[in-house]
């Protein structure tokens, strides 16, 4: 049942990184959070408390749609390409 919803997740990262609407870390996701330019934030399952409660914040007072994954940090940086993990991802409008 958990693939059923991991699937599309995938279909939609590899759709975000290739046409590069992707704003990847907490503190650039927070500035344009502040700036009203995301139209989603997604988090990871071992996301930092702290960092999640800033965000939490930010994207309601934004009205931003919050997505949590089952993913760790390690496997999200592993997803988006990158050699570093990743906890924090925010979609460009």
């Amino acid at each position: 049942m958990a693939k059923k919803k991991t699937i599309p997740f995938l279909q939609e990262l590899k759709k975000l990184l290739e046409t590069k609407k992707l704003v990847l870390g907490s503190e650039r996701t927070i500035k344009l959070l502040k700036k009203n330019m995301l139209k989603k934030v997604i988090l990871t399952i071992n996301c930092d408390l702290k960092t999640l409660a800033r965000i939490e914040k930010y994207a309601e007072l934004s009205k931003v749609e919050l997505q949590k994954t089952n993913y760790t940090n390690e496997r999200l940086g592993t997803l988006c390409k990158k050699p570093f993990s990743i906890s924090v991802i925010g979609v460009l409008e």
